[in-house]
């Protein structure tokens, strides 16, 4: 698993994706205006994601799922795709508790 950095061309914001080893994303970001800003947001992914308290479950009006990882200061560091069933949500909260906090960074503004 890995945070893929990269830079919008749309409106030049930086943002992380964190992949599965099959490549498909499993959280993503806002954008940040500084890569900096962009790297901190990883470092809080890193940081919060072993507490499950800090995912908070929604289910979309189409009956998807979906989640969002939360700071301490409760603000949404990551936000997930939306999944097709509520325990393939769970999937994807378990395996982001499990390999986020030692994902490797691929930097792709560089």
């Amino acid at each position: 698993m890995k945070f893929e950095i990269y830079q919008s061309e749309k409106n030049k914001e930086y943002y992380f994706r964190l992949k599965a080893g099959n490549g498909q994303n499993i959280l993503g970001s806002e954008g940040y205006k500084a890569k900096a800003s962009c790297l901190n947001g990883v470092e809080s992914v890193k940081k919060n994601a072993t507490d499950k308290s800090r995912f908070e479950i929604k289910e979309a009006a189409n009956g998807k799922w979906k989640f969002n990882l939360k700071s301490s200061n409760g603000q949404v560091v990551g936000s997930s795709q939306l999944y097709a069933s509520e325990s393939g949500m769970k999937n994807g909260i378990e395996s982001v508790m499990k390999n986020a906090p030692e994902a490797t960074i691929d930097d792709q503004t560089v």
